[in-house]
């Protein structure tokens, strides 16, 4: 039994226009005929026809198909072989594509308009995680808070973050001292730093209560892409977050909300 071009285009989803280019490429030509002279494909016509898909699929040039389809000794191995280098390559490029896509995209989800040179001059090593800035955003949209902080952010200044950014390394600095020290994270010192850092985003982004600056420490323990905000991998300690999340939370207990 054969298949007229038509059928085979109607159950492969090929079009008759390609199947008939594939006939005068030579590289798929209809082995047989109708009685009405119709021309047909039998089954050793659509096995390959398969094969030219398949290697189609994996973006293989036609003239290399029919080397690989017509040659004996041509090694399909060596051929894929080949192409998964090149697609390795490609996708590696498209990730670096992506990479830029993605920076682009982390200045509007942070809010902080400055170029990537100024980005670098005013925040070091602190890196905004586009995934954990994304995921945030979508957490915190609705809380007037995050709305107000993200509004706020966008209208500072490369002055402002460049001020901004060094108190927030000075407090650093002062809140890993009283870690390296041994201080209590419940003690006057930890919680006297925990306060600075709640009046610091007062300053800076919102109003900031303590149950919500409770809930930003919580964060910033459970996720190291938070606290990678606050304080960069390299200057971190094992156990930083959650000694800031129980000064948060004493100092909390310190200074309730009024009633």
């Amino acid at each position: 039994m054969g298949y007229t071009v038509g059928q085979v285009s109607d159950f492969t989803g090929i079009t008759v226009r390609t199947l008939h280019h594939y006939d005068t490429l030579g590289l798929l030509s209809p082995g047989d005929r109708s009685p009405a002279g119709y021309r047909l494909y039998g089954d050793a016509g659509l096995a390959r026809l398969q094969q030219i898909l398949f290697y189609r699929e994996l973006g293989f040039p036609l003239d290399e198909i029919a080397t690989i389809l017509e040659d004996p000794q041509a090694n399909a191995l060596d051929h894929l072989r080949a192409r998964h280098r090149l697609l390795t390559g490609q996708i590696a490029a498209l990730q670096r594509l992506v990479e830029v896509a993605e920076h682009a995209m982390e200045v509007q989800q942070t809010g902080v308009d400055l170029t990537p040179e100024e980005r670098f001059e005013v925040f070091g090593e602190v890196t905004f995680d586009l995934t954990y800035a994304t995921e945030a955003h979508l957490k915190w949209q609705h809380r007037p808070g995050h709305q107000r902080a993200m509004a706020r952010a966008a209208t500072h200044s490369k002055e402002d973050w460049a001020v901004l950014m060094a108190e927030a390394a000075d407090w650093r600095l002062r809140l890993r001292a009283a870690f390296d020290a041994g201080e209590p994270a419940d003690g006057e010192r930890a919680m006297d730093l925990a306060e600075e850092h709640r009046r610091h985003l007062c300053r800076w982004f919102t109003p900031c209560p303590t149950d919500m600056h409770g809930r930003i420490a919580d964060d910033f323990a459970a996720d190291p892409r938070a606290f990678a905000l606050l304080v960069p991998p390299s200057a971190q300690r094992p156990g930083l977050a959650a000694y800031l999340r129980t000064a948060v939370h004493a100092n909390a207990v310190r200074h309730p909300p009024p009633a």
